[in-house]
Parts: structure tokens; C-alpha cells; sequence
């Protein structure tokens, strides 16, 4: 089993930037993917970028440009670089990690508010 905490949402201006952080522990040894996701009010849970062990990164085609997902294997951690936030952004973003995407390993979501 593998559980994950995020950390590192707020409120933030359009324009502005946030960092998120997320730290796997349990079974570490199963993780492959390990990502981010998030769910605006009303909306589906939707793909924001993930990233396997190895470094190969893939993007919603909505943040692109904008966010940028790294991952410190030694500490068990993956960051999601958030820049040039937009109204539209605002969301809880969920961390998840596992074999395969979206593997039954969720943490509790951290508030994303994008507003002036």
C-alpha cells in the first residue's frame, strides 16, 4: 500500500505561480507513475501531468507551457511547478502514485484558488 500527503496550495492572483509538493511512503517500491490530478467543482477528476521513475513526463494539453512536473526519487517526492495560473486552474489538486497512472493511491488534495 502506498500513501501519499500533498502540500503547498493556496490562493494565488492570475498570473502568479504555486508549487506543489507531494511524499509517497509504504510500499515505495511499486511506484512507477507518480502524478497530479485535480477536480474543479461540478467537474471529472482530470489528468494534469505525470511522470514515471525514469523522468518521461506527459502533460494536459491545458497546462503545457505552464506547469512543470519533477520528481526527487531519492525522497520519494514529485513537485508540480504551476506558472502562469489562470482563473480556469482553480481546482483541488490530488496526488497519485502507484504502478500505473491513476493506481488506487490517492492523498487528500490540496486548494488550488486562482482569483483576483
Amino acid at each position: 500500500q502506498v500513501q501519499v500527503v500533498e502540500s503547498g496550495g493556496g490562493l494565488v492572483q492570475p498570473g502568479g505561480s504555486l508549487r506543489l509538493s507531494c511524499v509517497a511512503s509504504g510500499s515505495i517500491f511499486s511506484i512507477n507513475y507518480m502524478g497530479w490530478y485535480r477536480q474543479a467543482p461540478g467537474k471529472r477528476r482530470e489528468l494534469v501531468a505525470t511522470i514515471t521513475r525514469g523522468g518521461v513526463r506527459n502533460y494536459a494539453d491545458s497546462v503545457k507551457g505552464r506547469f512543470t512536473i519533477s520528481r526527487d526519487n531519492a525522497k520519494n517526492t514529485v513537485y508540480l511547478q504551476m506558472n502562469s495560473l489562470r482563473p480556469e486552474d482553480t481546482a483541488v489538486y490530488y496526488c497519485n502514485a502507484g504502478p500505473i497512472p491513476m493506481s488506487p493511491s490517492w492523498g487528500q488534495g490540496t486548494q488550488v484558488t486562482v482569483s483576483s
